[in-house]
């Protein structure tokens, strides 16, 4: 009985016998996954076409909302909220903003949300426009983003009073939109009492 000495080699793949086979599919595969990501970068194109909002995205309690950045004077954080006796339940108080006096509104209590109250987490949106300005407290500022004006559905319905009148819509991702420049020439937002 004679052994055979020689191993036995696994088969080869044509590929392999090439050579450099494997680093060719990894630098193809590269390519097709630079090639996808380039596309899902880009806004799809139905969408191209039409007018876009720049709105700036910030959280209210656990939903999104979104303003019109070109009502929006600055963004900054809570500090030192003055409270006001005899106003409104949705006018927090003031703050000194570099010298300048600015009523804080929570409109938490115009769409009559649940509202915990001012956290130092807090941010202040500058609401302006050549007749009126004021902060509108939000829990987190999220960013600035383009939203396509085409896609915006019209008012939530659940939302009555005051509150629906400062709506503009829904996003298709349940982004809402608020319309700054209602809130802005709304008379019921200007508090005038003497006391």
């Amino acid at each position: 009985m004679t052994r055979n000495s020689s191993k036995q080699q696994p088969p080869v793949s044509a590929s392999a016998r090439e050579g450099n086979g494997a680093e060719r599919s990894l630098s193809k595969g590269g390519k097709i996954l630079a090639e996808r990501a380039k596309r899902l970068a880009r806004e799809p194109v139905a969408e191209q076409g039409g007018e876009r909002l720049e709105v700036v995205e910030f959280l209210l309690g656990h939903e999104r909302y979104g303003l019109e950045t070109s009502f929006i004077r600055e963004v900054h954080p809570l500090r030192e909220l003055t409270p006001l006796p005899c106003t409104p339940s949705f006018v927090l108080g003031i703050i000194n903003l570099r010298g300048e006096v600015i009523s804080v509104v929570d409109i938490r209590q115009i769409f009559q949300m649940a509202a915990p109250g001012p956290a130092e987490s807090n941010m202040v949106i500058v609401l302006q426009s050549a007749a009126m300005r004021f902060g509108m407290l939000a829990d987190a500022v999220l960013g600035v983003r383009s939203v396509f004006a085409g896609g915006v559905q019209p008012s939530i319905a659940a939302v009555t009073g005051i509150g629906a009148d400062y709506l503009k819509g829904v996003t298709r991702d349940h982004l809402v939109l608020l319309d700054a420049g209602k809130m802005l020439a709304d008379r019921r937002l200007v508090v005038h009492e003497e006391v």
